[in-house]
This record gives C-alpha cells, sequence and structure tokens, in this order.
C-alpha cells in the first residue's frame, strides 16, 4: 500500500509537523518555496503552480490529484502544526494513558486503518478531534457517520473532492460528501491530535475573520440543510462557528 503524507502550508516557513514527521511532503505556493527550503533544510517541498494557494480546498484538491496520478493508494493529509499523534489505552477501570504514535508507527498506522476503512465500503476516515480522556469511550472505539477534522483526514483514493466555495467548512462538507455518497466515514475513536488551529498567524488566518465565517456557515446550511447542519444553541458564544452535524443515516 503506497501512503503519501503530505500537508498544506502558506506564509508559515518554519513547518512545526517536520519536527515530528520529517517524511512530510509539504506544498507551498511557488513564491514562498525558496523560503521553505531554507526553513527546512532536506524537507519534500512542492512547489504548486500559480494561482493554487489562497483556497486551502483548491490546494488540498491539487494535492489528491496529484498524489493519485502519481500511484498513491492513500492519501494522509495535516495540518502544518500538527505536533503530535496519540491514543488512549485503558489503565485499570476508570483510567487511561495517553501513547503517543512515534515517527516510526506513523505510516503502519495509516495502512491499518486504511485497510479497516476499505473493508467496511468506506474511502475516508480520521481520529478523534479532541485530545480530552473524557471524549473516549473505549467501548464506543469506531465511529461511522462523524465529523473527521480537518487537521487529520486519510483519503483512498476515490472521485470526490472538497468544495471550493467552502475553504472555512472543508472539513465539515467532506465528511458529509463521503456520507451521502458511501453512506460512512471511518473515525478512530482512540487516536487524537494535536495542533494549534487558528491561534496563529499565516494559513487559514489570512483570510479567516467573523464576517467571513457567518458567510461560510450558512453556506454550508444552505448546501446541506437547516436539519442537517444545525447551531450549537449549548455555546456560550454569541454565534458558534462551529456547526453540529445530525447525519439521518444508520451507524455510530
Amino acid at each position: 500500500m503506497n501512503v503519501i503524507v503530505c500537508c498544506p502550508s502558506y506564509r508559515r516557513p518554519k513547518v512545526e509537523t517536520l519536527d515530528y514527521l520529517p517524511f512530510c511532503r509539504v506544498y507551498v505556493d511557488h513564491n514562498e518555496a525558496l523560503a521553505y527550503r531554507e526553513k527546512n533544510p532536506g524537507a519534500d517541498i512542492v512547489s504548486c503552480p500559480e494561482g493554487i494557494q489562497g483556497n486551502l480546498c483548491r490546494v488540498r484538491n491539487y494535492m489528491l490529484d496529484r498524489e493519485f496520478k502519481d500511484g498513491a493508494d492513500v492519501v494522509c493529509i495535516i495540518d502544518d502544526d500538527m505536533r503530535l499523534v496519540s491514543r488512549y489505552e485503558p489503565e485499570g477501570f476508570y483510567g487511561y494513558n495517553r501513547i503517543p504514535v512515534t515517527q516510526s508507527e506513523f505510516v503502519p498506522m495509516i495502512q491499518e486503518y486504511s485497510r479497516l476503512c476499505r473493508e467496511w465500503g468506506f474511502y475516508f476516515w480520521g481520529i478523534n478531534c479532541n485530545f480530552d480522556p473524557l471524549s473516549y469511550k473505549h467501548y464506543t472505539p469506531f465511529s461511522t457517520v462523524a465529523y473527521i477534522g480537518g487537521p487529520f483526514q486519510v483519503h483512498l483514493n476515490n472521485p470526490i473532492r472538497y468544495d471550493e466555495s467552502l475553504p472555512l467548512k472543508e472539513d465539515y462538507d467532506i465528511s458529509l460528501q463521503h456520507c451521502c455518497r458511501n453512506r460512512g466515514v471511518l473515525r478512530v475513536n482512540k487516536y487524537h491530535y494535536l495542533a494549534k488551529q487558528a491561534t496563529q498567524i499565516g494559513g487559514c488566518a489570512t483570510y479567516r475573520t467573523n464576517d467571513r465565517e457567518k458567510e461560510q456557515f450558512a453556506l454550508l446550511q444552505r448546501k446541506w440543510g437547516t436539519r442537517i447542519v444545525k447551531t450549537d444553541k449549548q455555546s456560550k458564544r454569541e454565534f458558534d462557528f462551529n456547526p453540529i452535524l445530525f447525519i439521518p443515516i444508520r451507524g455510530l
């Protein structure tokens, strides 16, 4: 199984993910390629053609098209600030041990769960968005109708691509696309990622504003309907940009 691990990066020349996964392939704007190579010596830096960067979905689609065309069976797309993937293992009756996934274990983990994903008839999988052990129930190791967060997404070769009109809600949308077409996704709940997510400059922060977030939320809701994309009414925020998904098909 040919697995490619890659990440998009924009205006963040020092790629933190390379400290954890030095084999990660980094896709950057052609005008920034030299700066990235200087800041990350020896890294696999791919220069995107003009007009690709500036929209996360467009970059991710370019990555998928290129890697699958070049022979990849599985493409794992991670964020350029993902620092670690860990898993929880039960300890006693109530506790958990957090066990980091090492550099050498990362690709075998991708291969293992990609095989499971394929056996279940799905083409898209990911891991838990929340590292809090309270969010992990070891008697529910997998979910099949769940949101797959943007910092860690794994694609098996398939035609589904990101909606380029939704660059701030692309992870919600592509999760719904796969559930709609393939009747599910695979989320491995015992694993989780650690990433900064919207706390630094560059990347999506270059075009993320409150007005744009509200606009993107409305577009996602218009595309899938208010019965599937819901507002979090329990949130303490005036407006929670993170929707709640209700996926009306059988599964966990």
